[in-house]
């Protein structure tokens, strides 16, 4: 499987530019400009009902801009494409209940025509990059609500897909299972080359995850500032959330959505 050991040259850089969305007469977001570079990772904040959750569904393929445009590598992106996973908040509903944990992960690998005995050797692979590798014959409701998030993680990374784009990953998770998952998707970043963009309501989940942390803010939304976040690539829940860095990004970004 490519995307277990990925050449960082197949990475394509997601640009978004002057993107703006209306429902009907309501403008959500205006003249949005955002550059991913590949192997990159980008945290979306903003005040409820700004417009995040529209964004990234603009960004998959999912929803088409009003004006302006996606691209990756330079296609516009007009449907789904390849080069693009998205994993949901709600993962309890993206499971299929009566799929195993395997059948779940390789079930949208059916449509590109891949053989069997290769859907499941791809589907391991990707269980075992989040730790679910003996989990394979369980049942969605047999695993926690952790573990169910990481199964549909796995399935976005059988896609074998560059980027990968999260809205609220662990919002509905508790505290302890949420910083684990933080860690896994840091890892997984690190490991696979991918470029990641999450949608998140937690600051300081934001600044532990990112390379940058875009604000959006108004009426309609436009981008308000963009947080660099200068912490090094191996980060630890304690040491990197005690560094007097952290506190001054986290209460900048907090300043800004609270203006």
């Amino acid at each position: 499987m490519n995307s277990m050991n990925r050449p960082k040259s197949l990475a394509k850089p997601l640009v978004v530019d002057r993107m703006s969305k209306s429902f009907g007469a309501v403008d959500i977001m205006l003249d949005l400009n955002l550059r991913v570079e590949p192997g990159e990772f980008i945290c979306i904040v903003g005040p409820s009902g700004v417009g995040k959750t529209t964004l990234l569904r603009c960004l998959s393929g999912l929803a088409a801009p009003t004006s302006g445009q996606v691209t990756v590598g330079g296609e516009v992106v007009r449907e789904p494409l390849d080069e693009i996973a998205l994993v949901f908040q709600d993962y309890r509903g993206s499971l299929m209940p009566w799929m195993r944990t395997l059948e779940n992960v390789t079930f949208p690998l059916q449509g590109r025509g891949i053989g069997r005995e290769q859907r499941d050797r791809t589907g391991m692979e990707c269980l075992a990059a989040v730790g679910l590798e003996n989990a394979a014959r369980s049942y969605p409701w047999e695993l926690s609500g952790g573990m169910q998030q990481r199964v549909a993680i796995a399935r976005a990374l059988a896609y074998d897909a560059h980027i990968l784009l999260m809205d609220e990953p662990f919002g509905s998770l508790d505290a302890q299972t949420r910083l684990g998952l933080e860690d896994l998707v840091l890892d997984l970043r690190k490991r696979l080359n991918i470029s990641i963009v999450v949608v998140t309501h937690d600051i300081d989940e934001a600044v532990y995850l990112a390379d940058r942390v875009v604000v959006l803010s108004g009426r309609p939304a436009t981008v308000v500032d963009t947080v660099t976040v200068d912490l090094g690539l191996n980060r630890d829940q304690l040491t990197t959330k005690s560094d007097p860095r952290f506190v001054q990004y986290r209460n900048r970004v907090l300043k800004e959505i609270m203006q």
